[in-house]
């Protein structure tokens, strides 16, 4: 433009300025390309030459010390192995003696004795003469005779009616139902005295389940007492009665069960004392007086006998049993006298009333729950507050005892 004449010099200084624009701006892109180009081309070195091979490095040591951890794990393995073996042997050696001191004569006599009827083999049946009239005989020595005194023969018409191998006694409602009887009827002698035997015991348990329930109420109840605000006594009584209740229900269970298995023990053969049974709670009972089928016999009229009567002769001796358990107990004697400080209500299960003043007998001090068992009469005792009364002991009655 410089050489054109014809062109006015501002468009020449016009041009001269665009184009030192367009050249500073060449020059600025310039510089920007190689600042970004000398950036990447640095993070490129460290990306390749100190960040990939510092992950490798950490990866091969942790590759290392895996190497190392699972070396040391088959040793402590081995370690143990070794420890572990001589136990083993131990075992194996007892297997081994256990299995030479194998007695199968022992073992067999145990299985019997689990398993036994109880019964006893059948006599010899005598020869009878036909010729003569009809009466058949049995003699003493058969089944029917030596399973105690079981049931009697039945006789209609002058003969004889029964089974020479009666083995299983089957109870025939119990059959109708499809149930087992209660009292095991339906089982041999023997088994029959186990299953009455574990009945028993489970029974026990479940009163000495109860009567342990009993005491904590009762534990409760004073606490309650003593402690109007932590609760209301009151609402334990419901409770305690119900618990009360079940063991009278359970221990009526095992009176029933006891006087069974009683009755059973007494139709098996003579057993060693240490074979008898032994209840944890209550004592061994006298068994009750078998029925002599003869003497019955006897007293009937026409000299027959039958299933009724021999189940109201047991039905009575059961009867004297149970009475014989609800005698009442001796009352406690007095240790003491007491006297009221303060009159007391006794609206609670156990408790009794008291007037400022009065006097009574002290038949059971404070064991250190609060409380003195007192009488007034012989049919009024309970228990009051050790609080409201003033007690005096007698040091030399029987019982008399100071607790602290």
């Amino acid at each position: 433009m410089d050489a054109d004449i014809n062109v006015t010099k501002a468009d020449v200084e016009k041009a001269r300025q665009q184009a030192q624009i367009r050249h500073q701006m060449a020059e600025d892109s310039k510089a920007d390309y190689s600042s970004v180009l000398q950036r990447f081309n640095h993070e490129q070195h460290e990306y390749y030459y100190t960040h990939i091979p510092n992950i490798f490095q950490k990866i091969q040591e942790m590759e290392e010390r895996r190497i190392v951890r699972l070396g040391d794990s088959m040793k402590t393995y081995a370690e143990v192995d070794r420890q572990v073996i001589p136990i083993i042997g131990k075992c194996l050696d007892g297997i081994v003696k256990a299995a030479e001191s194998v007695d199968q004569k022992n073992d067999s006599q145990l299985v019997i004795e689990a398993y036994k009827s109880g019964f006893e083999p059948p006599g010899d049946i005598e020869f009878e003469d036909y010729t003569q009239p009809m009466k058949r005989t049995v003699s003493e020595n058969s089944l029917s005779n030596s399973r105690g005194e079981g049931k009697p023969e039945l006789k209609f018409g002058g003969k004889s009616k029964g089974k020479l191998w009666p083995f299983i006694k089957k109870n025939k409602l119990s059959l109708k139902l499809g149930a087992t009887p209660e009292d095991f009827s339906n089982l041999p002698p023997e088994q029959r005295r186990k299953k009455l035997q574990q009945k028993v015991d489970e029974l026990n348990k479940e009163i000495q389940k109860e009567m342990d329930q009993r005491d904590a109420i009762t534990k409760m109840k004073d606490v309650y007492l003593k402690n109007p605000q932590m609760g209301d006594p009151a609402s334990l009584d419901h409770k305690l009665t119900e618990v009360s209740q079940n063991i009278e229900k359970l221990r009526l269970e095992v009176q029933k069960f006891e006087a069974w298995l009683a009755e059973v023990e007494g139709r098996l053969p003579a057993r060693g004392e240490q074979a008898r049974r032994q209840s944890g709670l209550y004592d061994t009972q006298t068994p009750p007086p078998v029925t002599n089928c003869a003497q019955d016999r006897e007293s009937s009229p026409d000299g027959s006998y039958t299933e009724d009567q021999s189940q109201e002769s047991e039905v009575k001796v059961l009867a004297t049993d149970f009475d014989d358990e609800f005698d009442d107990e001796e009352p406690l004697p007095a240790i003491g006298t007491c006297k009221a400080l303060y009159t007391f209500e006794g609206q609670n299960e156990g408790t009794i009333s008291v007037a400022e003043g009065e006097t009574l007998y002290v038949i059971e001090e404070d064991k250190g729950d609060g409380w003195t068992r007192i009488r007034r009469n012989e049919d009024e005792e309970g228990y009051v507050p050790t609080s409201y009364v003033e007690v005096y002991l007698d040091k030399h009655a029987k019982g008399a005892k100071t607790y602290i």
